[in-house]
């Protein structure tokens, strides 16, 4: 009798064991989720940011670790952008005139995401009308799409015939905050207030850096 009942443990054991993986199989958006969150919990942070060389509004050349010690806020967009980016923009400036002295402990940032159009002349023009303290970052193409990679950044040029260029670029709409070790620290979007931007910026400008 006991024998009997072990030998129906093992196969009830089994069949969940083996429908399991059945499952994983046939359903790969199940795998992936099983996956991806075993490998975030595994590296204990988020596969967000990265090194990167670019040219700042000035034709300087530049990299990610010119900007260590301080925090970043960045932002993808491009100059010919009707809405997003000028929303984002603008929150991002009044955030930083929110948090007054300890704004210069932040770097505002936009990287774009049109470079064969916006050159850092006109990044210039277009950076400084937001705020003085802007850095605008362009690049080669090569190099525009090892960053948005390394940011995770959707970037898609599409026609547009209402468009002076003759086309548009459809792209995510996230602000990062990037720590002064130039890691991933949390982001926003350009609907976050200023006033949630600055309360959460002033939180993470009272912590001890790491």
């Amino acid at each position: 009798m006991a024998m009997r009942r072990l030998r129906l443990a093992l196969y009830i054991f089994a069949g969940f064991w083996f429908g399991g993986l059945a499952a994983l199989a046939l359903f790969p958006a199940a795998r992936e989720r099983l996956l991806t969150s075993v490998n975030v919990r595994s590296m204990g942070k988020a596969l967000v940011g990265g090194a990167f060389t670019l040219t700042d509004q000035t034709g300087k050349r530049v990299t990610d670790r010119d900007f260590r010690g301080k925090f970043l806020l960045v932002y993808f967009g491009f100059t010919n952008c009707p809405d997003v980016c000028p929303t984002a923009l603008q929150v991002m400036a009044a955030a930083l005139d929110k948090l007054g002295a300890n704004a210069e402990r932040i770097t505002p940032v936009l990287i774009t995401v049109d470079p064969e159009h916006d050159t850092p002349a006109l990044l210039a023009s277009y950076v400084a009308s937001f705020h003085p303290r802007f850095v605008g970052l362009t690049g080669s193409p090569a190099e525009i799409d090892a960053v948005t990679k390394a940011y995770r950044v959707y970037v898609k040029k599409v026609p547009d015939p209402k468009s002076t260029a003759g086309y548009t670029m459809d792209h995510s709409s996230i602000i990062y905050v990037v720590g002064p070790d130039g890691a991933y620290r949390t982001h926003f979007t350009h609907a976050t207030s200023p006033d949630a931007m600055a309360d959460r910026l002033a939180g993470m400008l009272q912590k001890p850096s790491t």
